[in-house]
């Protein structure tokens, strides 16, 4: 399944941002990157934000003569080609020798080569500035017929139902803002990671949780489930499913999107959206943070704040602030 999305760009600076942007989206270390765009549609300009995203202090320029130039990373080492000088048919051949590469490769003219990256970035010139498309190819991703299945095959509530998909549509609410301020991130990978996050939520349903009205009443699927991943809480078993059927980038999103002490990293955009978004929706209702922490005490300690609750709340408006969503 495609992920992809599209920015306007209306200026230099805010290339140069959503390159650095597109270095927290990257789910693995080795990875192919092509640039499309004529000369002067701000490719290099891009690339510079997005080699200083991935820590890379040096001066970059685009390496039209020398054909690449190495920079070491906090991903290990980037190879930055450019194909416009070669000569025709000497692309792939080019290309073929840095196959074995196990880093970053970003490739400007990708277009002139028989290669297909894993992420395509594409810049077009319009009217007074540019427009951004950003093609993911290095993550699978199951369609929504999949989570209807999966969510009947694990007998899941409708309530978790409902909460998820109030999840998917406030994480996109919250992407198309983060978008218009010229972030890049995966909208697709975003929504089925939401639909899901809670597949397994029942792994730790507690009585007097307020859970619903079932939630005494176990379905024998649930059985099935808490036994296979025994020793897990749901965060976690739900990524292990993932895995186990070839998900494993998605899985990375939906296993840190828990209350955890100590807090997990959260390096990517999806990661951190997810764990945010699933924060501000109570049950199928959007809340503040407040709200929602509020509603965590009420079910699980009596109305009282507890040390290890301060430290979530507190982490959580951490997130909020570095999102940008609060004035």
């Amino acid at each position: 399944m495609l992920d992809s999305c599209s920015i306007w760009l209306p200026d230099a600076e805010f290339t140069r941002k959503a390159g650095v942007s597109l270095a927290s989206t990257l789910y693995r270390q080795n990875v192919t990157i092509g640039f499309n765009g004529e000369l002067g549609a701000g490719k290099t300009t891009f690339i510079q934000g997005f080699l200083k995203g991935l820590g890379i202090s040096d001066s970059i320029t685009s390496p039209t003569y020398a054909l690449e130039q190495r920079y070491e990373s906090d991903l290990g080492e980037v190879i930055h080609i450019d194909l416009y000088r070669l000569e025709a048919g000497k692309d792939n051949e080019f290309l073929h020798s840095i196959d074995d590469h196990l880093g970053v490769r970003c490739i400007e003219w990708i277009e002139r080569s028989t290669l297909k990256p894993d992420i395509l970035v594409t810049l077009t010139e319009k009217d007074e500035g540019r427009e951004l498309t950003v093609e993911f190819n290095d993550m699978p991703l199951p369609t929504e017929e999949d989570i209807v299945a999966w969510r009947k095959e694990v007998a899941l509530p409708d309530r978790i139902c409902q909460h998820c998909d109030a999840v998917r549509t406030h994480a996109l609410d919250l992407a198309k803002q983060l978008q218009d301020r010229g972030v890049i991130l995966r909208p697709q990978a975003l929504t089925i990671a939401a639909l899901i996050h809670d597949l397994l939520r029942f792994i730790d349903f507690v009585p007097g949780g307020g859970h619903g009205p079932d939630e005494s009443t176990e379905a024998p699927e649930w059985e099935v489930f808490k036994k296979k991943y025994e020793g897990k809480e749901h965060e976690a078993a739900c990524a292990a499913l993932l895995r186990e059927r070839g998900y494993s980038e998605l899985a990375s999103i939906v296993e840190v999107h828990g209350l955890m002490t100590p807090a997990p990293d959260r390096p990517t955009i999806e990661q951190r959206l997810l764990f945010y978004t699933d924060k501000c929706v109570k049950m199928d209702e959007v809340v503040t943070l407040e709200e929602r922490f509020e509603d965590f005490r009420v079910r699980y300690t009596d109305g009282k704040h507890t040390k290890e609750g301060d430290i979530w709340y507190a982490q959580s408006l951490q997130i909020e602030k570095d999102l940008g969503f609060t004035a």
